[in-house]
């Protein structure tokens, strides 16, 4: 793990960690991000950010080679990026420049659900190219805020 990163937006909250592509990235970015989402008093939102992480994570390690990304970012109402409402913004970036495709997992598949609960659970999510590789990202409201 990185560590915390400050923004460098003044009307924002933030922390990145990069991880290496090795099982144990999944249990360290899921105690990050909680450990985060404490801190900045985001409990509400903790339990679906961690299981969105922790279904990004798995996929960048199921897939892709070289470190892993993750990036959270508080932006409150008053900051001009988000118009209407508080959002906790999170992107898992991976080497790997192709997209991931949302897919329908059949009843007894082990996998394949990972964006389908980002695509349900998120208010809104993407995917953006890197210069290296590739981010997914997904916005959730901040109840409250």
């Amino acid at each position: 793990m990185i560590g915390v990163i400050d923004s460098e937006c003044e009307s924002a909250d933030s922390a990145e960690w990069a991880f290496p592509a090795e099982p144990g990235a999944v249990r360290t970015a899921r105690h990050a991000v909680r450990g985060t989402l404490r801190a900045w008093g985001l409990d509400a939102v903790g339990d679906v950010t961690v299981l969105l992480v922790s279904e990004l994570v798995t996929n960048s390690l199921r897939y892709a080679s070289g470190p892993i990304g993750v990036r959270l970012v508080r932006r409150n109402s008053a900051t001009g990026h988000l118009p209407h409402s508080a959002a906790l913004l999170v992107e898992v970036s991976d080497p790997l420049p192709d997209p991931p495709r949302e897919r329908v997992a059949a009843p007894d598949d082990e996998g394949g659900r990972g964006l389908h609960l980002v695509a349900v659970s998120a208010q809104r999510w993407g995917t953006k190219h890197g210069k290296t590789g590739k981010t997914v990202w997904f916005e959730l409201a901040l109840p409250g805020q």
